[in-house]
């Protein structure tokens, strides 16, 4: 928990709850799920704090469900092994990220339980819930149903022999798993069979029409982005269907049902009660939160692919259960961060992921600023190492880390480390402080206004220009000259430009804490809230900063294809790599074994046989007999 105190709504002020999507357990998060929902929702979740308002940021891992129980029976743990595994992977890498989660929890807990079983039971009391039987595959090996993506095979359109039971790769059909050619389990490689399972659907074809308005009214009244406004429209439009809220799996929240005993509740649907669910294990008095729509905002973070589940289903459950509910009221959704032009990849080691990003020794600072400031929020952005070390060098360094820098040592410097009188308002002939002044409160204002509003690229903007403002100001003024010749006017500047230097540590600490951590601690001061309206009075004459510290350092262009070869490559071509080594150091191995031969036969006079003519009455590897067909092929 990052925060001793719990944090509570209090009456009569603005009470911000923030969710991001929760990652699912069992894969590391890359770039793009980073900044689409936690690093997005730590941005705003800041910046609430910093206007006073009592906020509270909840995540967790989302853990339950088929693909856990799939990768739990690929590795060999059970699936609570699996997921205390990968919980602490993903708190690792948020931790590092410097995410600040006011509680970072799971799906997998009583709470979840006894909160998911609450809403299913009252959706079946108010007619929200039915039954209805399908047909499913079914492993008789490892028993039990397998979700269509676990079944594989031949795509019957294309041929492909490695098509999924929900689609094909190659050709993108759509499939279902009994159309594949030779279908075999994923998992261990049988033939799944058909058969018939019963399961409950939610009826969202009921809840349609109080959908319907509830999103007429949250959309406007949040100024949600157009993609979320897009997506669950077209869903709306296109009439919504019943939905099966329940699987056959072990791994799950258990159905309040008699004769499901054997099934669980669908991850989909279960996942977003989470959200509650690790609010209660946050508090006992998680619904100050979660039943008071009143007096409590709620604000979501996610990639676009994850819009229906919280602005149709999950506010279907809600409104299904007759209970109060604290609704989503501002949606925050985020477009593809894709890599170099192309596609983060784990699988085939493309793209920096959550786990290496630290490996480059860039401080997360860095990583922060550029994520934000190429935040895919009206359309796909590209993570390039290029821009990437542009933005640090170019921006951040000779900017805001420049302005800082050669202010703070100056002062150290030539008025031994102490704030001298000034009056920010003073004439001069030379400058005008007063619209100096005006200037910065026109951009923070700006500032305050789009990060209210959520447009986290422009506030991000904002503070660059306020902090080129404060450059404007030092440029041809501060030096020894001036100090001499114009002492007053120069502790104006000084004046001026330490309070500036103030404020922008408050307005980088959402984007980037640390930074902002430094700038006060070399100011010698605490971290203020973020004002309406910029006074420049907060540090007066006489007050004593700190020893000047880097807020940034450069880097060495060079390293751009280092970066570039190290996570563009691809598993395979690694592979083929190592391959290639072991097959040039052999074939080196059997030319030196050629001349040894010769050198003897020479010798002898005898005729040696080399390799290459011996080479057939070798036995042949992973040859099979054409009468055996080879046992069914493991899951990777």
């Amino acid at each position: 928990m990052a925060t001793e105190q719990i944090i509570l709504p209090i009456k009569g002020k603005k009470n911000v709850l923030v969710t991001s999507a929760l990652p699912y357990i069992n894969n590391q998060p890359h770039l793009g799920n980073i900044v689409g929902s936690v690093l997005s929702a730590d941005v705003f979740s800041r910046f609430s704090k910093l206007r006073d308002r009592p906020t509270l940021f909840i995540c967790g891992t989302d853990e339950y469900g088929t693909a856990t129980e799939t990768k739990a029976l690929e590795t060999g743990q059970t699936p609570k092994e699996l997921c205390d595994e990968f919980h602490k992977k993903h708190k690792d890498v948020y931790d590092w990220f410097e995410i600040a989660f006011d509680y970072f929890g799971r799906t997998t807990t009583d709470q979840q339980t006894v909160i998911a079983q609450d809403i299913f039971t009252k959706l079946h009391k108010n007619g929200y819930l039915e039954e209805r039987t399908t047909t499913q595959p079914y492993c008789e090996k490892h028993e039990s149903f397998l979700a269509d993506r676990f079944v594989e095979g031949t795509c019957p359109k294309c041929q492909y022999d490695d098509a999924r039971g929900d689609q094909c790769d190659k050709c993108g059909s759509l499939l279902d798993p009994f159309e594949l050619i030779n279908p075999h389990c994923k998992i261990d490689g049988a033939a799944p069979v058909p058969r018939d399972t019963t399961h409950i659907f939610l009826r969202l074809d009921k809840a349609q029409p109080d959908i319907e308005k509830w999103f007429t009214k949250a959309s406007e009244e949040g100024g949600w982005p157009q993609n979320g406004v897009s997506i669950t429209r077209s869903w709306l439009t296109k009439g919504l269907e019943g939905r099966s809220i329940t699987r056959d799996l072990k791994w799950g929240t258990p159905i309040p049902l008699p004769g499901y005993e054997k099934k669980v509740l669908y991850v989909w649907f279960d996942a977003c009660i989470g959200y509650p669910s690790i609010t209660a294990n946050y508090t006992k008095d998680w619904e100050l939160w979660w039943r008071d729509p009143e007096n409590v905002k709620l604000y979501q973070f996610m990639g676009k692919d994850n819009v229906p589940f919280h602005t149709v289903i999950f506010p279907a459950s809600q409104m299904g259960t007759g209970d109060k509910w604290t609704m989503l009221n501002h949606l925050s959704t985020t477009e593809y961060l894709n890599y170099e032009n192309g596609k983060f990849s784990k699988s085939r080691g493309v793209g920096v992921f959550g786990d290496t990003a630290k490996d480059t020794g860039i401080p997360p600072s860095v990583w922060r600023y550029y994520l934000l400031a190429n935040r895919p929020e009206t359309g796909d952005t590209q993570f390039e190492w290029k821009s990437f070390i542009a933005a640090n060098n170019s921006e951040l360094l000779a900017n805001l880390g420049n302005f800082v820098n050669r202010l703070v040592k100056f002062v150290n410097a030539k008025l031994d480390g102490t704030i001298p009188e000034f009056t920010p308002t003073q004439a001069d002939e030379t400058f005008d402080f007063p619209n100096f002044i005006a200037e910065v409160n026109v951009l923070l204002a700006e500032y305050v206004a789009d990060m209210e509003a959520v447009r986290l690229r422009a506030g991000l903007a904002k503070l660059m220009q306020i902090s080129g403002k404060g450059n404007l100001l030092l440029a041809g003024r501060l030096d020894n000259t001036n100090l001499q010749s114009s002492p007053t006017r120069t502790h104006t500047i000084i004046g001026l430009a330490l309070n500036l230097t103030y404020l922008l540590a408050s307005l980088a600490s959402p984007y980037m804490p640390s930074t902002a951590a430094s700038i006060v601690k070399q100011l010698n001061a605490p971290l203020l809230s973020i004002p309406d309206k910029w006074t420049p009075d907060a540090l007066q004459g006489g007050h004593k900063i700190g020893k000047a510290e880097y807020l940034f350092t450069r880097i060495d262009e060079k390293r751009e294809d280092e970066w570039r070869s190290k996570y563009g490559g691809t598993q395979a071509s690694r592979l083929a790599e190592e391959e290639a080594k072991a097959k040039k150091a052999a074939d080196k191995a059997r030319d030196k074994e050629r001349k040894k031969a010769k050198k003897l036969a020479a010798k002898s006079g005898e005729a040696v046989a080399t390799p290459e003519s011996s080479k057939t009455e070798l036995p042949l590897r992973g040859v099979v007999a054409e009468e055996q067909a080879p046992p069914p092929a493991a899951a990777p």
